[in-house]
């Protein structure tokens, strides 16, 4: 009896980006080689949660809403130092991050794009000034509702994210290019 060869899983971004994006930044950039192209990296999500400090399971709460959002366990990030004018002491959990790569990390970036970000509120493109100088992207949401994973019933606490999107391309211009490839949503000028 033959093997029927499974059909491997394949984030619609990814198959996009192999078939369009990297022959067009190929012509546009005039790369010689096609492993010069930018790529994805990673994405990391962070959410700093200082009312953690007087109530511990707000931020289980928050951390619950992150894995439903990014299909990961999120990490507990502790206070490096204590603050005294905070009632903040070293080692109490202030927040968590995500770090989500591979095949994940484009369908994550898909429903990011096209689904979460244009149901924010009077949004009318994201700021293209906000990457660091070494082509990285960040940027932050007030709300978790944006994402239709989450249902309103069901909130037990109101949190923002910060998102920081981690490319391999040299500089800022050649990452705002990759981004807009994509379907990035950045505010016209």
């Amino acid at each position: 009896m033959e093997k029927q060869e499974e059909k491997r899983y394949e984030p619609r971004l990814l198959t996009e980006y192999r078939k369009r994006v990297l022959p067009e930044l190929v012509k546009k950039l005039g790369y010689k080689n096609v492993n010069e192209v930018p790529q994805l990296r990673k994405i990391v999500v962070n959410v700093g949660f200082g009312e953690a400090i007087s109530n511990a399971k707000l931020l289980d709460a928050v951390m619950e809403d992150l894995a439903v959002i990014t299909g990961q366990k999120a990490v507990k990030r502790r206070a490096k130092r204590s603050v005294s004018n905070f009632k903040l002491r070293a080692g109490v959990p202030v927040g968590c991050k995500i770090t989500i790569r591979g095949k994940k990390m484009y369908d994550f970036f898909d429903r990011l794009v096209n689904t979460a970000i244009p149901r924010i509120r009077d949004f009318r493109g994201l700021s293209p000034d906000s990457f660091d100088g070494k082509g990285n992207y960040n940027f932050g949401v007030t709300e978790q509702t944006i994402f239709p994973e989450i249902d309103y019933d069901k909130i037990k606490v109101v949190f923002g994210m910060d998102f920081a999107i981690v490319t391999t391309a040299r500089n800022d211009e050649e990452a705002r290019i990759f981004l807009s490839e994509f379907g990035f949503p950045f505010k016209k000028q």
